[in-house]
């Protein structure tokens, strides 16, 4: 039987999950991670989170500054800046169209 895993289908789609848990609200690290967990994707993992958002800071997509913090360390923050907006418009255009099409063949087959 074929199963759909879903972590593999995470790992595509994580760059554009992360832009977008910050399109409204810059966030720290664990904040963008919780973000993602009550949005659906329990299957993240923190180790990945904070990778994306390295990796999405050296392609120039997240500015960051840090906020001291009363409770511990430091937190560094990330914000999108006007790359990272252009690149959430881009992904997004084109996770629509993927999904519509996921729809509609799974639609013309009567699987959901």
């Amino acid at each position: 039987m074929l199963c759909v895993d879903t972590t593999q289908l995470l790992k595509g789609v994580l760059d554009l999950a992360v832009l977008a848990a910050l399109r409204d609200e810059d966030g720290y690290g664990y904040d963008i991670l919780r973000r993602l967990r009550a949005a659906g994707l329990q299957d993240v993992g923190d180790a990945s989170v904070y990778g994306t958002l390295r990796r999405l800071f050296t392609g120039g997509f997240l500015n960051t500054y840090v906020v001291p913090s009363d409770e511990g360390p430091h937190r560094k923050y990330y914000a999108l800046n006007a790359a990272g907006r252009a690149e959430l418009d881009r992904n997004g255009k084109t996770w629509r169209e993927f999904a519509s099409t996921m729809n509609d063949l799974l639609g013309d087959r009567g699987i959901v």
